[in-house]
């Protein structure tokens, strides 16, 4: 089963699950904002796209600029500040099976399916 940890307010998010639809594969939608992700998830989708935590953040957001831009993080405090602050998580997420990719640009689902 393909996975998207979606976003419906953004528009790359939006072009990811269009990408999706367009494929005629059977796929579930995950709003991560709406069911905030366990700290074991995120670890396991951090895994799965085979990249350190910081690369999934979001380091644009105020959020992140206001409370963390200059501090120096442990990988955990990293994902601890994404799961109490979903909107740093990068979106969308795409995962298929054991692999998986951050769509950015969004055509990038197309090589994990």
């Amino acid at each position: 089963m393909i996975s998207i940890y979606h976003n419906p307010r953004c528009s790359k998010s939006r072009e990811g699950l269009a990408i999706l639809e367009s494929q005629n594969k059977d796929y579930q939608v995950i709003k991560y904002m709406d069911d905030i992700l366990s700290v074991e998830k995120l670890k396991e989708i951090i895994q799965i796209l085979k990249i350190k935590p910081i690369e999934l953040v979001r380091t644009n957001e105020l959020i992140w600029k206001q409370n963390y831009k200059n501090s120096e993080l442990s990988d955990d405090q990293i994902i601890d500040a994404m799961i109490s602050h979903p909107n740093l998580i990068e979106r969308p997420i795409v995962i298929h099976g054991n692999k998986g990719v951050i769509g950015r640009p969004p055509q990038k689902i197309l090589d994990i399916l």
